[in-house]
């Protein structure tokens, strides 16, 4: 009997995979391929909301968590996916200076934001207000961890390619039954496809769509991730990864004529120089309204879990989520309310 059987090799997958593997459980994996936010991330982590200056929930326990995830995975698949970047706030003006060092002398917030002013003139980007630098911060290749892992399961016959069929799942008495799998758990972490799910489909998912650019823009020097009303991310010669766009009605994985013109016209706003397009991806986030996370059991059924609505924040939430999970179904260790699927039936009850 398997230990756990994953719906979904995406960032939610892999780090409840990963999370039971470090803790001697066995485990299988199935994933059809069909979402694809995980793999076209940005990839950024920030402990910071820089819209309005405040603090990303349970940022402090998340990014201790996290380096030290990464930094075991790297070394267990023989590759470099965590680069520690700094990440300026470009400002606008005085008063976005001022907000700036009030929100620093916040005690949450304090560890995570720079008191220097950062003055130094970037190549190809006019910056008379000069920066922000927020603290901690980097980038997750995510589609190199996605293929990486990917590799790492299919190599220990850990993974099958395929959708998974929800009539064929059978609930026996000690854990549960799919086709020839029989295992005590299984952890749904589809993304945005948990729509398709019997179990699930009446927890409030809202999927938003968003966009990115590969450009090359030989004329823009940057070292650090410059964040505005889109990211700058340096990838090497010449190359930049540009998002992302917000669109809550297209629920599709395809590039919109409306996302491009809309990531042009913000790159425009931010750069002075020319640029190419070279690649335009576009994925469906798996967000929750109240911005937590779906984590939990099936009421009545505890060998059926879900983990899932990392949102924009996958790389920083998926190594939490998963420990809370994990800890969760093997020794009972309570949920935070905050990202317990129960959340809902209370708010139906109220």
């Amino acid at each position: 009997m398997t230990d756990y059987l994953i719906i979904g090799a995406g960032l939610a997958g892999i780090s409840f995979a990963e999370k039971a593997l470090q803790n001697d459980k066995s485990i299988f994996v199935i994933d059809n391929n069909s979402q694809n936010s995980s793999k076209i991330a940005g990839g950024l982590y920030n402990p910071v909301i820089l819209k309005r200056f405040s603090e990303v929930w349970k940022a402090k326990e998340q990014l201790e968590l996290m380096e030290q995830f990464y930094a075991v995975l790297e070394e267990k698949l023989k590759c470099t996916f965590d680069f520690k970047r700094p990440i300026l706030r470009k400002f606008f003006s005085v008063e976005e200076q001022n907000n700036w060092f009030s929100a620093s002398d916040k005690l949450a917030l304090a560890p995570f934001l720079s008191t220097q002013l950062i003055s130094r003139k970037y190549p190809g980007i006019d910056s008379p207000y000069g920066y922000g630098e927020v603290l901690q911060t980097g980038y997750v290749d995510t589609a190199l961890l996605v293929e990486k892992y990917r590799e790492y399961l299919l190599d220990n016959l850990w993974f099958r390619e395929e959708s998974f069929d929800y009539a064929a799942l059978l609930v026996e008495t000690v854990g549960i039954r799919y086709k020839d799998i029989h295992a005590k758990h299984i952890v749904f972490a589809e993304g945005f496809g948990m729509h398709a799910n019997p179990f699930f489909k009446d927890l409030p998912l809202d999927g938003t769509k968003g966009e990115l650019f590969i450009i090359k823009a030989p004329k823009l020097d940057l070292d650090v991730i410059v964040n505005t009303s889109v990211f700058i991310l340096p990838l090497g010669n010449d190359l930049f990864k540009v998002g992302a766009t917000y669109n809550w009605k297209d629920k599709t994985n395809l590039p919109s004529e409306e996302g491009r013109i809309e990531l042009v016209e913000r790159i425009q706003e931010i750069i002075t120089c020319d640029f190419e397009i070279i690649a335009h991806f576009a994925g469906v986030r798996p967000t929750v309204k109240d911005r937590r996370p779906l984590v939990g059991t099936l009421e009545n059924h505890q060998s059926i879990h879900i983990l899932n609505g990392l949102g924009t924040r996958g790389v920083m939430l998926g190594p939490a989520m998963a420990k809370e999970l994990f800890e969760a179904i093997e020794y009972e260790t309570p949920l935070d309310p905050a990202i317990d699927i129960r959340r809902f039936k209370t708010k139906e009850k109220k």
